[in-house]
């Protein structure tokens, strides 16, 4: 859209040449990457990014358990999501979801040695993967610089996202 564009009484900070060409940048990255990360994943071991990110978190948490709440917020995903994924993943026997004994009616998922087994057997190819397509391909100080600016820019859309998921009603 251009700056003569008739946009009644709101006016707009509309970007530069360089910086639509950056966003344009970003915009690709951010469709392409997360695609291609899922296709090794499900190609090498029958698991979508998502799955793979759940069995990580449950990984790293205290007696790899976390309610399943929690397990959406870290995952980044709905319940509604969640719940499917945590299906799929008790059938192949990699979690198991049970009561809250000290929580009232929540529910929360433990990662099984069977799912600590497949993620041990996961990870290797999903890091080469990461090596691959962003980590390798970057110096050292390009690498640091994507980290901050992910994390600048996550912030902001964490921060606004609990919010948003409300106006969907997606959580």
């Amino acid at each position: 859209m251009s700056a003569d564009t008739d946009q009644g009484a709101v006016d707009v900070a509309w970007l530069s040449a360089a910086q639509q060409q950056d966003w344009a940048a970003l915009v690709r990255l951010v469709m392409t990457l997360p695609a291609a990360l899922d296709a090794q994943l499900k190609r090498d071991a029958g698991v979508n990014s998502f799955e793979y990110h759940l069995l990580a978190n449950l990984a790293t948490a205290p007696d790899r358990t976390l309610v399943l709440s929690d397990l959406a917020e870290a995952a980044q995903g709905s319940l509604s999501r969640l719940s499917h994924a945590i299906t799929r993943l008790e059938r192949a026997g990699w979690v198991e979801r049970r009561a809250c004994n000290d929580r009232g009616r929540r529910v929360e998922a433990r990662l099984t040695d069977a799912g600590v087994a497949k993620l041990e057997e996961m990870a290797p190819g999903h890091v080469r993967e990461a090596r691959r397509l962003v980590v390798d391909v970057l110096t050292p100080e390009q690498l640091a610089a994507l980290g901050e600016a992910a994390r600048a820019i996550t912030a902001v859309t964490l921060a606004e996202a609990p919010e948003a998921c409300r106006e969907l009603g997606d959580c």
